[in-house]
C-alpha cells in the first residue's frame, strides 16, 4: 500500500485504470461496462493477490458518486412528478419490501439455518434496489422521465426511506434481533418512541428543503449565472449538492443519497436545472465508476465457492422473486403490463443500502462477515444481470400478449366500456397512442370533423381521454381482441404513434390479420426499425430523429436566402437519399 499521502492519487489511478481496462472489454464482449467495473473491484481489492488498494478510501469516492448521481436524478424529478406517483410509490415499495424480506428471512432462517436476527437483515438487504444502478439502466433506455422512470424513482425513495429508519432503529434492537426473541411489553414504547422520532425528523427535513430550499438554491443559482462565470456556476452546483447532502445528514440523520436527492428535487424549480445537470453529469460518470469498484473490492470469493447454493438462492430471490412480487403490485395498481415489466426489471436487483445494511449488521454483531460477503456478491451477480433483464422486457411483453387468455384477463379487470358498433362511422382511423405525437394527430383530426378511436396502453391515460369525451379502447394494441374492440374491420386507416418501431411492427403483423388491406401509418426512431416496418409492409414509416433533422435542414437553408426551388430539391434528395432514407413509402 503506498504512503498515506499518496494514498488518494493511487486508489483513483488503480481504479480508473482498472475500470476502464476491463470495462471496455466487457463493452467488446457485448457485456454492460458495469460488469467490468465489478470485476476490476475483485481484482483490486483485499481477497485477490497482487495490486491492491484502500478499501475504506475507495468507498468514501463511490460516496461521492452516489451523491452526484441522486442529485443528477433530484433534477430531472419535481415534487409535482413525485406528487403524481405517491400512491403505487408509497404502497408498492412498502408491498415490495414486506414480502420480499419474508421471503429472504425464510429461506435462510428454515433452509439454512441462521439465526433470526441475521435471516432478518438478509431478507431487508435483499428487499431494496440499487438507486445508481437503476437510474444508469433508465437513461441508458431513455426512459428516466417516463411514466416508468416517475414510478420507479419515486418508489426508490420510499424504499430509501425504509432503509434509513432501518439503519436508525438496528442498534436499539440489537438485543433482541441476537437473541431472536420478540420483543417484551416494556420494551415497545422506547422502540414506538425512536421510530417516531425517525420518521418525524425525516419529515421536517423534507418540508424545509422543499419549502425554503426551492426558494433559496434557484435564487443562489441564477445570481450566479449572471455573473457570467462557468467555473463558479459549476462550482455553486456542486456546493449545493454536496451542501443539502451534508446538512441532511448531520441536522436529520439522512442518508447522503436521499439529501442530494432533495437538493436536485428543489433546483428543478428553476429554468437553469438543465445546465446543472449538465455541468455535474462528468463528475457523475467518473465518480459512479468508483461505486462499482468498491462493490468488488468488498466480493470474497472464497465464500461464493465456498456456498454456491447459498449465492444461487439468495440471487433467485433478488431477481426472479422481486420481480415477480412487484409485477403483481403494478398490475394490481391497474398499470398495463409493459409499465409492470420496466418497474419489475428495474427493481430485481440489489445495491448500497444492502452494503451499509450488512456492514452495520457486522458491526452490530448480528450478521457474519460470511453472510455480508454473500449479500456483496449476490449485489454484483444481479447488478450484471440487470441489463440482461432489461433485454427481456420486449419478449415478455410479445409472449404474454400471445397468451390471449391472461391479457384478456387483465383487460376485462381493468377495461374501459366497450364502444358500441352504433357509435362507429365506419371508415374511421384508429390511432395506437396518444402520447405527445398520438395526440397532435388525433386533434387534427378532430379539426377536421374525422372520426378517430384511440387505443392507449395507459390505464390512467385512458381514463382521463375518455373523460375528455374521445372514444378509448385499453389495452395492448399486439391483441387482436383490442384491435377487434376498436372496430378494424370497418376501419379505413391505422396509425401507430407509439415510439417503439419494432413493436409497431407486431401491431401490424396483427392488424393485416384481421384487415390485409388496411393502410397503415408508424413511427420508429431508428434505421432497424424503419427496415422492420418495411419488411412487415407498412405502407408509410417515418424515423422521427431524422424527419427532424430534414425539416431543421429545411429551415436552416431558408434563413440563409436559399432560393425555395433548391430548397425543394435538397428535401426530396435528403428523403429518397440511397444510403438511407428517414422516410419509407410502399
Amino acid at each position: 500500500m503506498a504512503h498515506d499521502a499518496t494514498a488518494f492519487i493511487t486508489t483513483v489511478a488503480i481504479a480508473f485504470v482498472m475500470a476502464f481496462t476491463l470495462g471496455f472489454i466487457a463493452q467488446r464482449l457485448k457485456l454492460s461496462p458495469i460488469v467490468g467495473y465489478l470485476l476490476a473491484g475483485i481484482a483490486v481489492g483485499p481477497y485477490s493477490p497482487g495490486v491492491e488498494i484502500d478499501v475504506e478510501l475507495a468507498t468514501q469516492l463511490a460516496e461521492i458518486g452516489i451523491i452526484l448521481l441522486m442529485f443528477g436524478v433530484g433534477l430531472h424529478f419535481s415534487v409535482k412528478d413525485l406528487h403524481a406517483v405517491r400512491g403505487i410509490a408509497l404502497l408498492g415499495a412498502v408491498l415490495k419490501t414486506v414480502l420480499a424480506t419474508m421471503v429472504g428471512f425464510a429461506m435462510a432462517r428454515f433452509l439454512w439455518d441462521w439465526s433470526a436476527g441475521a435471516s432478518l437483515l438478509f431478507g431487508v438487504a435483499l428487499s431494496v434496489a440499487s438507486t445508481v444502478v437503476l437510474t444508469r439502466e433508465l437513461e441508458a433506455r431513455h426512459k428516466l422521465d417516463s411514466r416508468e422512470g416517475r414510478i420507479t424513482v419515486g418508489w426508490l425513495i420510499i424504499e430509501d426511506l425504509i432503509m434509513v429508519l432501518a439503519l436508525v432503529l438496528l442498534p436499539a434492537i440489537r438485543g433482541l434481533l441476537r437473541a431472536g426473541d420478540l420483543p417484551e411489553a416494556d420494551q415497545l414504547a422506547p422502540l414506538a418512541q425512536m421510530l417516531a422520532l425517525a420518521i418525524g425528523k425525516i419529515a421536517v427535513f423534507g418540508a424545509v428543503v422543499i419549502l425554503v430550499g426551492r426558494r433559496v438554491a434557484p435564487w443562489v443559482l441564477g445570481q450566479v449565472a449572471r455573473t457570467g462565470s462557468r467555473e463558479l456556476f459549476t462550482l455553486s452546483v456542486l456546493a449545493i449538492a454536496f451542501g443539502i447532502a451534508y446538512g441532511s445528514s448531520e441536522l436529520f440523520g439522512v442518508s447522503f443519497a436521499l439529501g442530494a436527492f432533495f437538493a436536485g428535487m428543489v433546483l428543478n424549480e428553476s429554468d437553469l436545472s438543465h445546465q446543472a445537470a449538465a455541468d455535474s453529469l462528468p463528475f457523475q460518470d467518473a465518480f459512479a465508476v468508483l461505486f462499482f469498484v468498491s462493490v468488488g473490492m468488498l466480493v470474497d470469493p472464497n465464500v461464493v465457492l465456498a456456498h454456491p447454493v447459498w449465492l444461487a438462492g439468495a440471487v433467485l430471490i433478488a431477481i426472479a422473486g422481486k420481480f415477480l412480487i412487484t409485477f403483481a403490485i403494478v398490475l394490481a395498481f391497474r398499470y398495463p403490463i409493459g409499465t409492470a415489466l420496466m418497474v419489475s426489471a428495474g427493481l430485481a436487483q440489489i445495491g448500497e443500502f444492502s452494503f451499509i445494511l450488512a456492514s452495520l449488521g457486522v458491526e452490530l454483531k448480528i450478521m457474519t462477515r460470511e453472510a455480508q460477503s454473500l449479500i456483496l456478491a449476490t449485489a454484483l451477480v444481479s447488478i450484471s444481470l440487470n441489463p440482461f433483464v432489461f433485454k427481456l422486457i420486449g419478449p415478455l411483453e410479445r409472449g404474454l400478449s400471445r397468451w390471449g387468455w391472461l391479457t384478456g384477463l387483465i383487460n376485462r379487470y381493468a377495461a374501459l366500456p366497450e364502444i358500441p358498433k352504433s357509435e362507429v362511422p365506419g371508415g374511421h382511423t384508429i390511432i395506437v397512442g396518444y402520447g405527445r405525437v398520438g395526440s397532435v394527430i388525433g386533434a387534427e383530426l378532430a379539426r377536421q370533423e374525422r372520426p378517430f378511436i384511440v387505443i392507449e396502453y395507459d390505464r390512467v391515460a385512458a381514463d382521463k381521454l375518455r373523460q375528455q369525451g374521445l372514444s378509448v379502447v385499453y389495452g395492448n394494441a399486439a391483441a387482436v381482441a383490442v384491435l377487434e374492440a376498436a372496430h378494424i374491420a370497418t376501419a379505413g386507416l391505422l396509425v401507430i404513434a407509439a415510439p417503439d418501431g419494432f413493436a409497431a411492427g407486431h401491431i401490424l403483423t396483427q392488424a393485416r390479420k384481421i384487415r390485409p388491406d388496411i393502410k397503415v401509418i408508424a413511427r420508429s426512431h431508428s434505421a432497424e426499425q424503419l427496415a422492420f416496418l418495411k419488411r412487415r409492409g407498412a405502407d408509410f414509416a417515418v424515423m422521427g430523429e431524422h424527419e427532424l433533422a430534414v425539416v431543421m435542414a429545411e429551415h436552416s437553408l431558408r434563413e440563409l436566402g436559399v432560393a425555395e426551388y433548391v430548397i425543394d430539391g435538397v428535401l426530396k434528395d435528403l428523403r429518397r437519399g440511397e444510403t438511407f432514407s428517414p422516410v419509407y413509402k410502399a
